[in-house]
């Protein structure tokens, strides 16, 4: 039997109200990793509002990806009775905080912590002093540098996984199918011959460590003149290749016949690229937007109203609705560009699965046969459950 939306609330406080807990007794420095729909924001809240309470000097910083996640953590301090601790918070994004130098905070809350660890982000920790520190994402990083930062500086102090949400019941179930297309015949052909390139340029920087040695090789000075060429021609055949997977025609073709199929539902969609976005709206117009870093404010505005408000019932995205958006009527989604990462995935099926009463997701991901993207896809959906390998559309169910 499915639970009530105040069960549903009882069981969160729980779980969160012990992610807190276990944050505390772990002196007050850990990384919280929840399955979106798991309520990481209200953890943060909660983490923020004890430490204000405790001490009326402290103070508190939250370091966030997004404007958008800017202004919801503001309107849970309200939603969740803290809001005569506002004045003591500052929320900002990354790409602003590592400027700062010598500030000292009772209390800093990460929040989306994946995309806050890169070398200049970093910056923030080394030149700013905080006594507690909480760090919060759905799953480890799979980057070993920035899983290694991170767990140096905020072990791991509270792991629930998207799967376990499912099965205790605080967000919907969900089942993945994941349906392959075929490149036509000219792209096919293009795809061969530059993986074939690839595949020299591979060679020619060792083969099993070819990434990192080509990143070695550009930033050296005084590297030799047939080592940047392999390291130069390596990068762009990794870009030819993915265009050509991200644009595959078929993908076109069979995004809109699953739209077609799936009018009576509210669908999210997912593009490689945010060109190949706007391609995949324009295929299914009137019924869709498009909500990508190259539409204006007013513009991505407009698409999130239009698709709560039921005028359209199709949303395209690249990645800006990976983190931070809450749109639970959201029941089908289709997603047409993949990366080898599993939080990614993890991320965009948890925008299917927020709670509500009788909802059940349904994910499907079109990927191209044989290709770099298949390996990608089985990489990211290999701790994920529900995951259903089909031939051909009709055998979703």
């Amino acid at each position: 039997m499915q639970l009530t939306m105040i069960e549903i609330n009882q069981i969160r406080d729980k779980y969160q109200k012990q992610a807190v807990n276990t944050w505390a007794k772990a002196g007050f420095k850990g990384s919280i990793f929840a399955g979106t729909g798991f309520g990481k924001s209200r953890v943060g809240v909660l983490a923020i509002g004890e430490t204000l309470k405790r001490d009326t000097k402290a103070n508190a910083l939250i370091l966030v990806p997004t404007v958008q996640l800017q202004n919801q953590f503001i309107a849970e301090f309200s939603k969740w009775g803290y809001e005569s601790y506002i004045d003591r918070i500052e929320v900002l994004c990354y790409q602003s905080a590592y400027k700062l130098v010598g500030q000292h905070y009772t209390i800093v809350v990460c929040d989306e912590i994946h995309l806050g660890l890169s070398l200049e982000y970093r910056k923030f920790f080394k030149y700013n002093m905080y006594d507690r520190l909480l760090c919060m994402t759905a799953t480890l990083p799979e980057e070993e540098e920035y899983r290694e930062e991170l767990l140096k500086m905020a072990p791991a102090v509270f792991t629930m996984s998207l799967d376990k949400c499912v099965s205790l019941g605080i967000v919907a179930p969900y089942s993945i199918y994941c349906l392959p297309i075929e490149l036509t015949k000219d792209e096919r052909d293009r795809y061969k011959q530059i993986n074939n390139k690839f595949i020299y340029y591979k060679y020619a920087l060792g083969n099993y460590d070819a990434f990192n040695e080509a990143k070695r090789i550009l930033g050296t000075l005084n590297s030799h003149p047939d080592d940047k060429t392999a390291a130069v021609g390596f990068y762009k055949c990794i870009r030819e290749r993915k265009a050509i997977i991200d644009f595959a025609e078929n993908k076109v073709t069979a995004f809109r016949s699953l739209v077609n199929d799936n009018l009576d539902k509210k669908i999210l969609a997912f593009g490689g690229a945010n060109d190949f976005t706007d391609i995949l709206c324009d295929s299914v117009k009137p019924a869709a937007a498009a909500y990508h870093s190259k539409k204006t404010k007013k513009q991505k505005e407009q698409a999130l109203k239009d698709f709560n408000e039921d005028i359209i019932n199709v949303l395209c995205s690249t990645k800006a609705l990976n983190q931070g958006f809450d749109v639970p009527d959201a029941n089908f989604g289709i997603i047409c560009g993949i990366t080898s990462k599993a939080l990614s995935m993890v991320q965009r099926v948890g925008r299917l699965i927020r709670f509500q009463e009788g909802k059940t997701g349904k994910v499907v991901i079109i990927y191209v046969k044989d290709s770099q993207e298949e390996k990608w896809l089985k990489n990211s959906v290999r701790q994920m459950k529900n995951v259903n390998w089909i031939a051909k559309a009709s055998d979703i169910v």
